[in-house]
């Protein structure tokens, strides 16, 4: 039988709770992105071109690509906008991006491992009504 001695752990905390979820996987805010770019089209990941831009100066339309200002959280946008219509089919240069703008291969599994489980929700859903 082992022991553990935690008597030297008492009174001291071992982790903050925002170490844990940091070290666990993707932070609230995160989350949020993934969640929200669920509803972003597929178009929203390309540049506008020219012609787009210059009809949206003559007629006041805002850009379609709703581009995050944090590069690190563009990056999980991107990736989740991936996941929400592709699934697990998703070009290696978008996993190579998501990867160099600081995300381990862990966080990879489990955005898509919570996107399958989303789509699969939202598919039982649309089935049953």
């Amino acid at each position: 039988m082992a022991y553990l001695n935690f008597s030297e752990l008492q009174g001291s905390p071992v982790a903050a709770p925002a170490d844990v979820m940091a070290a666990a996987g993707l932070s609230a805010l995160e989350w949020s992105v993934v969640a929200l770019a669920q509803k972003d089209r597929l178009s929203s990941l390309k540049t506008p071109g020219r012609m787009s831009m210059a009809m949206g100066v003559i007629f006041g339309k805002q850009s379609a690509n709703p581009q995050l200002a944090d590069p690190r959280l563009e990056a999980l946008r991107r990736m989740s906008v991936l996941a929400w219509h592709h699934g697990f089919a998703v070009p290696r240069h978008e996993i190579r991006q998501f990867h160099e703008a600081g995300f381990t291969a862990d966080q990879y599994e489990m955005l898509l491992a919570s996107v399958s489980q989303g789509r699969s929700a939202l598919n039982q859903g649309n089935r049953i009504r």
